[in-house]
């Protein structure tokens, strides 16, 4: 039996099986093709994949319907392919329980980067980072603590409570309804202005240039992405 992870493929172009299958052999996966919504739920449940890349326009199924069945009983990384670029499909999407959106047509490196990044989160050791180092940041979640270049860098309670947000989704976006959920509750999930503006504070205080983000990263339209590169 083989011990590669197993990357279930749903979506119901024959050309994209044909451009993945290899690409995700040749980066030591076990591809699974379905070329249906109802294929691609049953295999899900047959086979247990580490993660799943859906496709959302599929000839049977809406792929966000798909994804909301799929996510009543699978809790693995879910990546989403799929030509539909407006924002709100993005949105949706995350809002659903998506892990990543990536847009057709798109570059298999980046594909397998975040395929990499949702599979690090997946991880039972990853699941809930308490400590992260992000270039010069230290933050430290359990101990409330955040240190820039070794000192000790002062936050708000609401600011941190964002903060931990986006760490704890290191590597994936994070939308601004959930952002908006977590920090100030569900009344406020249309107020964007406030994370305008704490994310304004934040990248102040913790970027070595707030102009031009390195860790706290927008994702035009849907939310923030935080990274944790140098």
């Amino acid at each position: 039996m083989s011990l590669r992870p197993r990357i279930l493929v749903i979506d119901d172009e024959p050309q994209i099986h044909r451009f993945l299958t290899p690409a995700l052999e040749a980066a030591g996966f076990e591809p699974i093709r379905a070329d249906t919504a109802a294929d691609g739920l049953r295999e899900l449940a047959r086979r247990a994949p580490d993660a799943v890349i859906l496709d959302l326009g599929l000839p049977d199924m809406d792929g966000k319907a798909a994804l909301a069945q799929a996510r009543a009983f699978y809790a693995g990384p879910i990546l989403i392919l799929s030509a539909r670029d407006r924002e709100t499909e993005k949105i949706d999407a995350l809002d659903l329980g998506a892990d990543d959106y990536v847009e057709k047509p798109f570059g298999v490196g980046e594909l397998l980067a975040r395929l990499r990044v949702a599979l690090r989160r997946g991880a039972p050791t990853d699941a809930a980072p308490r400590s992260v180092t992000a270039g010069a940041l230290e933050i430290d979640l359990a101990m409330h603590a955040v240190r820039r270049d070794g000192a000790a860098v002062r936050l708000s309670p609401k600011e941190f409570q964002l903060l931990a947000q986006l760490v704890e989704g290191a590597g994936r976006v994070v939308t601004h309804r959930q952002l908006l959920t977590a920090v100030w509750g569900p009344a406020h999930v249309h107020d964007t202005q406030y994370l305008r503006v704490f994310i304004g504070q934040l990248r102040h205080k913790l970027e070595p240039d707030p102009a031009q983000p390195r860790h706290i990263v927008t994702e035009p339209g849907v939310g923030y992405r935080f990274v944790t590169g140098p």
